[in-house]
């Protein structure tokens, strides 16, 4: 037995071969042997440049009815050879005739054409926009839907979910009530300690109680209330609402007549709405009382200095501006997190997915909201 006997599989029978014959229509290339993976592996290269020499000649007959074996390897190996088509003149077995009409009927995708440099630009400038529409869509069907319970239980309060909503304003209200002051404590503290370390070189100390009232009533306030909800509340009502997405409970209210919206999304925006407020009145009462603190130690300005001098100086219309951005705060948190709670996917992994999308889009808006709110009301609260 040679070396290229010893190499070869045991199971794979006759190595393949093929044979070039004279008849009287012309030459006939006639293939024989096992035309299978582990027979056609070992000399793969010289089977393919053997086959290819012979497929381009365009005159030459092939017959596969010597071929001992023929599975869907070998098929393709011919098949590719042949240019993805069948030779003008080929004889085949019905076994073999059902291999290459498989791959026939195979659609090959051809390769798309390049485009140029400027339509690629401007596909990759509209993608975002596309990506952009379906959920657009979805959140606009949300809105309506919301606008259209609201209408039906103001017709019928009987119908109106207080429990669940009494039960939202618990979890994210009260229960906020401690990481919120704290943090609007220690917000207050840091602004007025740096603000005196900053306004005492110039003799300016007394306006330690303009920069924290209207930076804390104005903006920090509701803005940190905000964060501070998106990234607690947001975040639990997009995994409530995805894990009964997962649990198929949603379908389950749906086959039930249950509406997903009205017992749901609307309990959970409106306690928010309402909630987010009070809770801002509560982070700026906090970061008042850590300034006012941190004033007394650092520059000697006490509870009565703060007293006197804050509603002269500070205009009631501030913190009226404060509650009035933390109300749309707490609705576009409220909106964000269940529209995408309802718009998981059923699988953990998207749940996770979605639950981050959360807190970084609400967090984001709310930031955006701002941003705006300090551009169009830049003339209101100054004396």
């Amino acid at each position: 037995m040679d070396a290229q006997a010893k190499s070869r599989p045991a199971d794979a029978g006759e190595p393949p071969g093929c044979t070039l014959e004279q008849h009287q229509t012309g030459e006939v290339l006639r293939l024989h042997g096992h035309w299978t993976l582990a027979a056609v592996s070992p000399r793969l290269a010289e089977l393919t440049a053997e086959l290819a020499a012979h497929a381009q000649r365009t005159d030459l007959g092939w017959d596969l009815r010597g071929v001992v074996a023929l599975d869907s390897a070998g098929a393709l190996l011919l098949w590719r050879a042949w240019g993805r088509r069948r030779p003008e003149t080929l004889e085949l077995g019905d076994r073999q005739q059902a291999l290459f009409a498989a791959w026939e009927t195979q659609t090959t995708a051809e390769p798309a054409p390049r485009r140029a440099l400027r339509q690629r630009l401007l596909a990759g400038l509209a993608r975002p926009g596309r990506a952009m529409v379906e959920p657009t869509r979805a959140l606009l069907l949300l809105l309506g839907q919301l606008l259209i319970d609201s209408l039906l239980l103001l017709r019928r309060p009987g119908r109106i979910p207080w429990r669940e909503i009494s039960a939202t304003i618990y979890v994210t209200g009260f229960k906020a009530l401690a990481i919120t002051g704290l943090v609007g404590a220690l917000i207050g503290v840091v602004i007025a300690y740096q603000s005196a370390l900053q306004l005492r070189n110039y003799g300016a100390e007394i306006f330690i109680v303009d920069m924290l009232g209207f930076s804390v009533t104005r903006e920090l306030g509701p803005m940190l209330a905000a964060i501070i909800v998106a990234g607690r509340s947001g975040s639990a009502i997009t995994a409530q609402i995805g894990v009964m997405r997962l649990t198929q409970e949603l379908d389950a209210m749906t086959t039930l007549g249950m509406s997903v919206s009205q017992r749901l999304v609307l309990p959970r925006v409106l306690a928010l709405t309402l909630v987010m407020p009070l809770l801002a009145l509560w982070t700026i009462t906090a970061a008042m009382i850590g300034g006012i603190i941190a004033s007394e130690l650092t520059v000697g300005l006490g509870f009565e200095y703060f007293l006197i001098t804050l509603p002269d100086r500070l205009p009631v219309a501030n913190l009226w501006i404060g509650l009035g951005k933390s109300l749309v705060f707490g609705a576009v948190i409220g909106l964000t997190a269940a529209h995408l709670g309802l718009r998981v996917q059923p699988n953990t992994r998207d749940l996770g997915a979605r639950t981050t999308r959360s807190v970084v889009t609400s967090i984001t808006l709310v930031i955006v909201l701002n941003a705006l709110f300090s551009i169009i009301l830049r003339e209101v609260g100054f004396r």
